[in-house]
């Protein structure tokens, strides 16, 4: 009874067994026993007489399992004329990594594979399995070993036999680290046409990082576990991995032999499919001809010319280290339109770009490839794209690692003592805490966070200054919403409460600093230059602010509401109505950043453009007087990371203007590095709205915001000039921080000609 009594309260409450209780809370579990001590208390609890299964049994694996093993290397050389030798059961040396008390290694062993090692860093287990296998299975062996720590030399097991390991090494935190170390070291274990045999749950996290790291020179299969037959629909599904090692860096298309039910098995299948999906484009592209990676080796024989010379415009992709063995890189080689040296800040640099940004428009594409090496000022870039095989690597030893590979693709300029800056991207940031993380099944993952810059300003005084910033993992490239954060006072609790005051005695109540969300400052530039272009045009058109009592305003996207109630606060006959599609990013800008809805702001649940189509149409819904569109896209390899670009086909460039009142205006963010694509935007909105256009570009070069006119008069500088002196007095009277930058911003909005 007390042994009972002790593993209710040291374990988690919900551990999961094969033919077990609850699997739902399975990676929360697996938390719990990133720690030896856990595993060790876990084990002493349940005693050495207990065995214990995370997943499938032996009846569902047996056939599986015994196939893969006793399957000849396809990779192997073959000898014209015979058939390749059988493989003899007892001849395989098998790891199984992560044993626990698994009865898997004794099936195994009964099964003829004689020769297998177990490891397991719990030394209370491996005591428990050596007493209880010793005299039956003689050959059999345990060490006390930690499994991404393996202490056997390169390229020495046929197989690894991975039941639930790889998933307890991926909780959040450390988040790839263990994973990326563990498999490391599958990698160098393995003989040539080896195999690693990986039961798995397949969580996103797991599958992302399986499938990456042997994408190269290695041949992959996906199986289904099959249940047992009074095994219900609601337990997670089992999945087997099997990877082998080829002699080469060849790519091959991953081999999913089983279907897989999405209506069985819900979000846990769809996640494995969409993995599965992205993963077999990025191989198709690795092994198509346009889309060929080139080794060092092949470069240094010629394959792309000679790299000790400049060649204006080359773009070569490439595979840096060895990708079946440890960390290997990506990554694309781009020399500038100059075929010289001469005019740049270096002759030859790196720049990484971390895993999360891998997919975005600016790195991804051509274009944007171009435009990191013009932002680089040198005459031949490298860029890396970083993958879960180095996730886990420090920057430092990111850099250590590439340096004597990278000098092989410097040009005949670099000479021995040259050193070869590296960089990246970086938002200045000093530190950053995560406040709240939620995922929406609209949005996906969305996170708030605190953070603190250095240098951010030279005008401004930051050393104590800490910033709440929205952002959608989504948009990595992003920061939806900012805002500052000020100290308040506010008193705590009485002091001595429930107690009888004595006579002439005061209360004391002790004071306490917390920060709020000030909504009296716009933190970002673009919402800046918005509500700068709001106050300049409105007050060029006449009466617009004061022929009816109320402006009706539509903001389309609210992000973390800063927008909306900064113009509640400070444009007092504004009637707002904010679209957001997605509830959840509602409730984070309440809970997080003191969003209020009141008779002046109002949200509504809803599909911008569908809104606004139906506004146009709508010959009895009230016209609005301001449309704002401050959206950011859901498309990673877009051009435009704001907004997307349904918001900026003519269809809907003509259904807003069709939605706004005579002397009308429309507001629309763009951010895009991509100069055709800002062109091309510029000429749909003057197609749509004529000669009344104008614009306000921003410092970055990224950001601009444009503003349309329904009335289609053009507005000429002499106009903005009033208009910007007749909105300075006005804002004098005001005299707050925000009015100064947009007084200085006023006078940078321009006609798009």
């Amino acid at each position: 009874m007390g042994r009972k009594k002790k593993q209710q309260q040291k374990q988690p409450e919900e551990i999961t067994t094969a033919g077990g209780e609850n699997q739902r809370d399975l990676f929360k579990t697996f938390r719990y026993f990133t720690r030896k001590e856990n595993w060790d208390e876990f084990f002493t609890t349940r005693g050495g007489g207990e065995y214990f299964e995370w997943y499938a049994e032996w009846p569902q694996l047996q056939s599986l399992i015994t196939t893969q093993l006793l399957s000849p290397s396809s990779f192997l050389p073959e000898i014209a004329g015979e058939a390749p030798p059988a493989v003899q059961a007892a001849e395989l040396a098998i790891l199984v990594p992560g044993c626990g008390n698994s009865k898997l290694s004794e099936h195994l062993y009964d099964a003829g594979f004689t020769d297998i090692t177990n490891v397991d860093f719990s030394k209370v287990v491996i005591a428990d399995m050596l007493r209880r296998n010793v005299r039956e299975r003689p050959t059999m062996k345990w060490r006390v070993m930690d499994m991404t720590r393996i202490e056997f030399g390169d390229k020495t097991l046929d197989a690894i036999v991975d039941k639930g390991g790889l998933d307890a090494l991926m909780v959040p935190d450390p988040g790839y680290e263990l994973g990326s170390l563990y498999l490391s070291e599958v990698k160098r274990l393995l003989k040539d046409g080896g195999k690693y045999i990986c039961l798995t749950l397949a969580e996103s996290r797991v599958s992302a990082l399986l499938f990456s790291m042997f994408r190269f020179g290695w041949k992959t299969s996906l199986y289904t576990i099959p249940k047992e037959p009074s095994s219900k629909n609601l337990e997670p599904q089992t999945f087997m991995v099997v990877v082998e090692k080829d002699t080469c860096a060849s790519v091959y298309e991953i081999s999913a032999v089983d279907k897989y039910s999405v209506e069985s098995h819900g979000n846990q299948a769809r996640e494995l499919y969409e993995a599965l999906e992205k993963e077999q484009k990025v191989r198709s592209e690795c092994s198509s001809g346009s889309n060929k990676l080139y080794s060092i080796k092949e470069l240094s024989l010629g394959a792309k010319g000679n790299l000790k010379e400049f060649e204006p415009d080359r773009m070569i992709k490439l595979i840096l280290g060895e990708p079946g063995v440890f960390h290997f890189y990506i990554g694309v080689l781009v020399d500038a339109q100059q075929d010289s040296g001469s005019n740049f800040s270096d002759y030859f640099a790196v720049y990484l770009v971390p895993n999360i940004l891998v997919d975005v428009w600016l790195f991804s594409s051509e274009e944007g490839q171009k435009i990191i090496l013009a932002d680089s000022d040198t005459a031949r870039l490298l860029i890396i794209f970083l993958n879960y095989s180095n996730s886990g690597a420090s920057m430092d030893y990111i850099q250590s690692d590439l340096t004597p590979l990278v000098k092989q693709l410097a040009p005949r300029l670099c000479d021995d003592t040259y050193e070869i800056p590296f960089m990246t991207s970086s938002e200045g940031i000093d530190q950053r805490v995560v406040v709240h993380e939620v995922t929406s099944a609209l949005t996906g993952t969305i996170v708030v966070e605190d953070v603190t810059y250095h240098n951010r300003d030279e005008n401004r005084e930051l050393e104590d200054m800490v910033f709440r910033r929205l952002s959608f993992h989504r948009s990595p490239s992003v920061v939806q919403s900012e805002a500052l954060l000020t100290e308040v006072q506010t008193p705590s609790k009485t002091m001595n409460k429930g107690k009888q005051k004595k006579s002439g005695s005061k209360s004391h109540k002790a004071s306490s600093n917390e920060r709020k969300v000030d909504h009296n400052v716009l933190a970002r530039m673009n919402n800046n230059a918005l509500i700068t272009g709001l106050m300049l045009i409105s007050t060029h058109l006449k009466g617009f602010s004061c022929t009816r009592p109320m402006v009706e305003t539509v903001v389309i996207g609210l992000g973390a509401g800063m927008l909306a109630m900064f113009m509640k606060n400070w444009i007092p006959n504004l009637n707002i109505e904010v679209i957001e599609i997605d509830q959840v990013v509602v409730d984070v800008a309440k809970e997080h950043f003191g969003f209020k809805e009141d008779e002046r702001l109002r949200v509504r649940i809803a599909d911008g453009i569908e809104f606004v189509r139906e506004k146009a149409d709508s010959e009895a819904a009230r016209k609005l007087d301001i449309l704002i569109v401050d959206a950011d896209s859901p498309y990673k390899s877009s051009p435009l990371s704001c907004p997307s670009e349904d918001f900026v086909e003519e269809s809907f460039l003509q259904n807003s203007k069709n939605s706004l009142s005579e002397q009308g205006l429309f507001v629309i963010n763009v951010v895009s590095r991509s100069s055709p694509t800002k062109v091309a935007v510029r000429s749909s909105l003057k197609k749509v709205f004529g000669k009344g256009v104008l614009c306000l570009q921003l410092d970055d070069d990224d950001d601009e915001v444009m503003f349309a006119l329904k009335n289609d008069s053009p507005i000429t500088e002499d106009d903005l000039s009033k208009a910007c002196d007749k909105l300075e007095r006005s804002l004098e009277l005001v005299n707050h921080n925000w009015t100064k930058s947009v007084i200085t911003a006023s006078k940078s909005i321009r006609p798009v000609r």
